[in-house]
């Protein structure tokens, strides 16, 4: 009898912690987001894709609703240029924004390391050596968890960096995407899960 009542609190927690995972890209549509700006987002063969637009200028995709504390799994692949990156807690006028991005960037430009937009510029960048863990061109899974005041990135299953920051703490806001400025640029994302903390 223990051992079924036991098996069966496993189960429920199991289920809770399974809902407690969303998808925030459904895969057909722009579902639950916000375009900032005149870049180019849109949903092609199950991908969602952000391409430099006419003006070649910053763009977001920013999620309609705030997350706090999170745990975020996403995977990416660049073409062309490929800067972009994932903002968390962060608040947008037009696109001017306001908060912070885990870098997603071509080799040697600190993917995985966090930077504070019309702020303190890089707050971390990850040890040069663990930019091998980049693969230009294929498919890369990063995973950001966000707790408090703690920011932890990996990259292909290796941590980039872990950061301390007490004003990320009074943070809050949306999840966003960002296409650089520039032009040329053309980045792809699929499986985007986020479980709340």
């Amino acid at each position: 009898m223990h051992y079924k009542l036991l098996f069966i609190v496993c189960i429920v927690l199991m289920q809770l912690s399974l809902s407690a995972q969303e998808s925030l890209f459904n895969g057909s549509d722009l579902e639950g987001w916000k375009k900032h700006g005149t870049e180019l987002w849109y949903v092609e063969d199950g991908l969602l894709i952000c391409e430099s637009g006419p003006d070649a200028e910053y763009g977001y995709l920013s999620t309609v609703e705030e997350y706090d504390n999170f745990e975020l799994t996403l995977e990416f692949k660049q073409g062309a240029d490929g800067n972009s990156g994932v903002f968390f807690r962060s608040t947008l006028d037009g696109t001017k924004i306001s908060g912070w991005q885990v870098e997603v960037a071509p080799p040697g430009h600190n993917t995985g390391g966090v930077y504070e937009s019309y702020g303190r510029g890089w707050l971390i960048q990850p040890d040069p050596e663990l930019d091998e863990n980049l693969h230009f061109g294929e498919w890369n899974k990063m995973k950001i968890r966000v707790v408090d005041d703690e920011v932890t990135t990996w990259l292909n299953g290796v941590q980039m960096i872990h950061l301390k920051d007490e004003k990320i703490g009074e943070g809050q806001g949306h999840i966003a995407l960002q296409i650089h400025s520039g032009g040329g640029i053309k980045v792809s994302w699929r499986n985007l899960e986020l479980k709340k903390l």
